[in-house]
């Protein structure tokens, strides 16, 4: 079975540990995770406007989450300086930094990372060139960079109306365009909603390969609302509106949390302007969607996110019950197929 991940940030890389776990089971024979290269703050920006490269750092952290290397070497990969002319700075940023220019290929910097860290699937960036995020707002104000888009949203309460990227014709790889092709399921979330999961779509041919594959297509609803982003947003509403931007179908199925985190660490979450995002399962039945609702955060004291076991065994009940399994080259529900060996 092959699946494909797309997306971005912290809620890319929390999926991959999920599905790293079905891998080492077997369930999955192919990953692909597919990453936004749009970051442009902290040391992926600077990185980006001295040395004109896609953005390291959500690719980073998604060859640290699929590694099966020693402890040691994704620390290594994930430590970042805390002095000197290097502050701020993470490691494997810098080293992917090196590699692309010691290969003049950032797509063959990943691969050569990918295989130092012994990653259990394919990373592959969404573009391998130098592009930016840009957004329009409600009251006309244009913003151009990842890490400025959400703080003039906060800072305003200004929602946004239109995304692109700059420039808007940059290619996918075809390694890429191929995954999603192939694919039998794509997972799309969780994570930043404008800022990690939408700048992958906004490639024309990432959407009309996601259009064209034949893939059962998931949608991980995030279990939080995120400030000058989905605000407000319920968990349908997350779904509807990757549909009205992107001009692609809702997905096969959609995966919800239903568990209200504690107390103390949601008033620290409405204290920021987040809330839980409601799991309106209704309005899923009425589009056609298959929900699957469930308790999938985790009992983290700092962070409300989800739980890589709990999403896993999510994962793997749709996998198995819910959605298709391959026989060969055909793929069938599993109705069918039990249905066919009677």
């Amino acid at each position: 079975m092959k699946v494909v991940a797309i997306g971005g940030g912290t809620g890319l890389s929390s999926l991959l540990r999920s599905l790293k776990r079905l891998v080492k089971e077997n369930l999955i024979g192919e990953l692909t995770a597919i990453v936004t290269v749009a970051d442009s703050g902290g040391s992926t920006g600077r990185l980006r406007r001295d040395y004109n490269i896609p953005a390291p750092g959500d690719i980073r952290n998604c060859i640290v989450a699929l590694a099966e290397s020693e402890d040691l070497l994704k620390d290594l990969f994930q430590y970042r300086f805390d002095e000197g002319e290097l502050k701020g700075h993470a490691f494997g940023n810098i080293f992917l930094t090196a590699l692309t220019k010691v290969t003049g290929n950032f797509l063959d910097a990943v691969r050569y990372s990918c295989q130092i860290l012994n990653t259990l699937g394919e990373i592959l960036p969404s573009t391998v060139e130098n592009v930016h995020l840009v957004a329009q707002f409600e009251d006309g104000t244009v913003i151009k960079g990842e890490d400025k888009i959400p703080e003039y949203a906060k800072s305003t309460g200004k929602k946004i109306v239109k995304i692109w990227l700059d420039p808007s014709d940059v290619k996918a790889p075809i390694d890429t365009v191929e995954a999603i092709l192939g694919a039998d399921y794509i997972i799309v979330g969780p994570g930043s909603f404008y800022t990690s999961i939408i700048p992958n779509f906004l490639i024309e041919d990432i959407k009309e390969a996601y259009k064209k594959s034949k893939a059962k297509k998931i949608f991980v609803v995030n279990a939080m609302t995120q400030p000058g982003e989905t605000d407000g947003f319920t968990a349908f509403d997350h779904v509807k509106k990757f549909s009205e931007i992107t001009g692609l179908d809702l997905p096969h199925f959609a995966v919800v949390n239903t568990r209200m985190p504690y107390y103390k660490l949601l008033k620290k979450y409405i204290e920021q302007g987040q809330e839980p995002v409601v799991p309106d399962v209704s309005e899923f039945a009425r589009h056609n969607v298959q929900v699957i609702a469930e308790d999938l955060i985790g009992d983290n004291d700092n962070f409300i996110k989800h739980d890589p076991e709990k999403l896993a065994e999510v994962l793997k009940r749709l996998f198995t019950e819910f959605g298709i399994i391959a026989e060969g080259k055909s793929l069938m529900s599993k109705r069918d197929i039990d249905e066919k060996r009677l």
